[in-house]
């Protein structure tokens, strides 16, 4: 069962967008879209049947026509007045040359006569050296068409050859002798003006053609100049095509193409027309058409306005009021008065601002105060520690009795505590920090001098204005001199260094003290990398815990094997911009 976060199903926007949706858009739609494709479909289909059937028709009369040529061909193969002729023409007097060539002339002229179709009716007679014509009566023979139709002879056994810009019947009476030219070639020519004049019969529609193409060759006839062209650009596509009816887009324009095919003449037969003229029959749909435009664009606009009204308007504000939210400003609630889905959100969304608002009170700001009280408790550990060594040191010079050395370390103490005392902030520039180091190294050379020497590299002045915590080098310093150098038997060395990257800038202290071992150094690197309060908050755990709250992940100490022999502990402040 649904349940919806607003007092009536009623007021729900999903009811209201489903009903204008359902009630409006679906059946109009509907409807268009059926009786248009039902329309079109309809007189795609029955102008295509028609199409077809006319050019079936066509072709089927064509193919009659032909068988017709082809009887009257052979028969006149077979005429014993033809026969004797190319036999025995050396035999004959000049009377019955004569009265033969008359008889051929006059069975020319009336198998020419019986279709017209036919252009011209020739016999080649190679035993005589003499064609004789329907049309040119006898002349001379004529070689080349013999030869070329010898040709077409022996590689085509077809019934229509295309030579000369149109169709050709032939057919020979063989000579008797092994590999022998035939006695005569009978040629029927064919038409092309009036079979172009046949196919106008075709174009039943306005900017419609008609062609015929053989299936063997490159060669058709058109029924006029236009389709001619169409013919030339879709000869290829045509062809390929098995549909007998496809369509086809020459020059930007749509045609429909009908065709139909006779195994019998090897001949395609073509008939197209532009697309449009399909959708002509649907003219007395105009009307319908508009009036669905005009009630589908009504129904869009219906849509659009309930679409923006109840949903987008809303979720505009909505997600505003987010982008402020995430900008700080918890202190602008949705007003509203809305009782659907969005006025439960709009309600909820205040209440989260009020929630958030007392979170950052009660524990955002809780856990801020708590790192700042920790930065400042860490800082206040290390003072304690040099006070102490100060004090020792002091003791070991008095007792000595050197007062000029003990003028010299009180003055140095003086400013070591006034650079502890004289101001309040949490983070001191890196040149301030380092000169109060070179400091503390000064003093510790009071006491070492002649046994420990210090090599205290120079700041770069890219490096002078990083803002660093309190006490993060002089307490490295003194580590080193605690545990390692006054152990050495020979003369020690510590070295401070500076780099500067990028993107981070480090502080290197080093010294060649006693070695320190694999164990050790694992276990010192384990400490620092650990997350946990177990461990006492002294010494580099100390530095590496203020430098970490202060620059975040990738800033503290890094511990390794110094090249002097001794540890090396590298100081990493990761720069989050150029300083």
């Amino acid at each position: 069962m649904f349940r919806f976060p607003v007092n009536s199903i009623r007021n729900s926007i999903f009811i209201r967008l489903v009903l204008t949706y359902l009630s409006v858009i679906l059946p109009i739609l509907a409807l268009g879209v059926y009786l248009y494709h039902w329309s079109a479909k309809n007189a795609r289909e029955e102008i295509s049947r028609a199409t077809t059937t006319q050019l079936s028709y066509y072709m089927e009369d064509l193919n009659r026509e032909i068988e017709w040529l082809e009887i009257q061909q052979y028969d006149l193969v077979q005429d014993n007045e033809l026969n004797q002729l190319a036999v025995a023409w050396e035999k004959m007097n000049g009377v019955e040359r004569t009265a033969g060539m008359n008889y051929l002339i006059q069975r020319l002229t009336s198998i020419k006569n019986s279709s017209p179709y036919i252009k011209d009716v020739y016999v080649h007679l190679h035993s005589i050296r003499k064609t004789v014509s329907a049309a040119h009566d006898v002349y001379e023979f004529q070689q080349g068409s013999f030869d070329d139709l010898l040709a077409s002879l022996g590689k085509e056994k077809t019934r229509l050859i295309t030579w000369q810009q149109t169709f050709h019947l032939r057919a020979s009476k063989a000579s008797g002798e092994a590999g022998g030219k035939p006695l005569f070639i009978v040629q029927i020519v064919l038409d092309a003006e009036r079979l172009k004049e046949s196919m106008k019969q075709l174009n039943s529609y306005e900017e419609s053609g008609s062609f015929v193409m053989d299936d063997r060759s490159s060669f058709a006839i058109a029924s006029d100049p236009g389709s001619s062209e169409m013919m030339r650009q879709s000869a290829a596509l045509a062809r390929s095509s098995s549909a007998s009816a496809f369509r086809l887009e020459l020059d930007g324009k749509e045609y429909q193409f009908n065709k139909v095919s006779s195994a019998k003449l090897g001949l395609t037969g073509f008939i197209y027309m532009p697309a449009e003229t399909v959708a002509k029959p649907l003219s007395k749909f105009e009307v319908w058409a508009w009036l669905f435009a005009a009630a589908t664009l009504m129904t869009i606009l219906i849509y659009a306005y309930s679409t923006y009204r109840f949903v987008h308007k809303p979720l505009l504000l909505l997600v505003q009021s987010f982008r402020r939210m995430e900008g700080g400003a918890l202190d602008s609630p949705i007003e509203h008065e809305q009782k659907d889905e969005f006025g439960y959100l709009y309600h909820r969304f205040n209440h989260m601002l009020k929630k958030l608002q007392m979170l950052i009170d009660q524990d955002f700001k809780q856990k801020l105060m708590m790192q700042k009280a920790e930065l400042k408790q860490l800082q206040s550990q290390i003072n304690p520690h040099f006070l102490y060594n100060s004090f020792f040191i002091l003791n070991s010079l008095a007792r000595t009795g050197d007062t000029d050395r003990i003028e010299q370390f009180t003055n140095m103490l003086g400013e070591y505590f006034r650079f502890i005392t004289r101001s309040g902030a949490d983070l001191v520039p890196l040149a301030e920090e380092t000169r109060h180091s070179r400091m503390y190294t000064e003093i510790q050379e009071l006491r070492f001098s002649r046994r420990i020497a210090v090599e205290f590299g120079e700041l770069p002045e890219t490096m002078r204005t990083i803002s660093v915590p309190r006490l993060i080098i002089q307490p490295i310093i003194e580590n080193a001199y605690e545990h390692s150098l006054e152990k050495v038997t020979e003369e020690g060395l510590l070295r401070v260094s500076f780099e500067r990257e990028e993107d981070e800038a480090r502080i290197v202290v080093e010294n060649n003290g006693e070695p320190i071992g694999e164990s050790l150094l694992e276990e010192l690197r384990r400490r620092l990398g650990s997350s946990s309060d177990s461990y006492e908050m002294t010494g580099m755990i100390n530095i590496h815990r203020r430098i970490l709250l202060t620059y975040g992940e990738g800033s503290g100490l890094s511990l390794s094997r110094s090249e002097l022999g001794g540890l090396k502990v590298a100081i990493r402040i990761r720069l989050k911009e150029t300083v």
